[in-house]
């Protein structure tokens, strides 16, 4: 029965991606009103992590947020699917990389230095990604959560595959990565999920304790791969910028919970300057930090 409504939804997803732009926002919007005032869709989620992550907000201003960052969740989903059609030509100039960001990458490249990119779901990961194979030079491999429905997870594997990009299903990361690292590479780490309380790093993250998965930096102290943050900011509707930076250039030198210090904070400086594209319906808080 999975197979056939995915048969079912196919043409309509195409559909979807080869629409023009404008009419493609169109679209976007009553997604958002269907979504918003109709269905609701974890309004109680998003609007509680709002109020805790600004206290200092007023009821207003917490609403506000609230109804931008539902916009800008239907755009996500529905530019996720441009990327089956859209070409490369407007997969770059609608994701750019800042002329810095592509230099960073071309000296990593010059120096045959393979990277750990560690980013948050913030802006358009999925156009990031599709805008590095484009125009940067050494290969990018995403570390994803394989999906139960076949057909789904194909459609997914190729569509973030469409640009030459490459990817690694969790469980297998570390393993991949060694097998690989004879290539100039980069391998993208989304550091804002959920993992489990008792393995975590604990920190203070938007004002409330947060876990943050150690694997991020524990790769990279094992394989000693600069470590290089990433932020995507929207520019203006379906238009993106890429920024990056050095975060640590020798990780075998940093201590523990270093390295996840310096990239939430990174990431939250960012969600405090643009609230309204991150990922705010995800239960990011929902594990209590354990007793001492």
């Amino acid at each position: 029965m999975a197979a056939v409504g995915f048969y079912i939804l196919l043409p309509f997803l195409y559909l979807i991606s080869v629409l023009p732009f404008p009419i493609f926002y169109l679209v976007s919007d009553l997604f958002c009103f269907l979504l918003y005032y109709v269905v609701g869709y974890r309004k109680k989620v998003v609007y509680q992590n709002l109020k805790n992550s600004f206290p200092e907000k007023s009821h207003k201003e917490i609403k506000k947020i609230e109804r931008e960052f539902y916009s800008y969740l239907c755009d996500l989903f529905l530019e996720t699917f441009k990327t089956l059609t859209i070409s490369r030509k407007q997969a770059a100039r609608r994701c750019a990389f800042t002329p810095k960001t592509k230099e960073l990458f071309d000296k990593l490249y010059a120096e045959k230095k393979s990277c750990i990119i560690v980013m948050g779901h913030f802006g358009n990961w999925e156009w990031a990604g599709n805008s590095f194979g484009i125009l940067c030079k050494q290969k990018l491999y995403v570390i994803y959560h394989p999906l139960h429905n076949k057909q789904f997870n194909d459609l997914i594997y190729k569509m973030r595959t469409r640009f030459g990009n490459g990817l690694y299903a969790m469980r297998d990361t570390i393993r991949e990565m060694i097998r690989n690292r004879n290539e100039v590479n980069c391998t993208a780490f989304i550091a804002d999920q959920t993992p489990a309380p008792e393995s975590a790093y604990w920190t203070t993250f938007l004002n409330q304790d947060t876990p943050i998965f150690r694997g991020t930096e524990k790769i990279a102290q094992k394989l000693n791969f600069p470590v290089v943050y990433v932020t995507v900011n929207r520019v203006k509707r379906g238009f993106y910028e890429v920024n990056a930076e050095i975060l640590v250039e020798d990780p075998k030198s940093t201590k523990e919970g270093e390295i996840s210090e310096l990239h939430t904070k990174k990431l939250e400086a960012d969600i405090k300057a643009q609230p309204e594209v991150w990922l705010w319906s995800h239960r990011r808080w929902k594990h209590k930090k354990p007793e001492a």
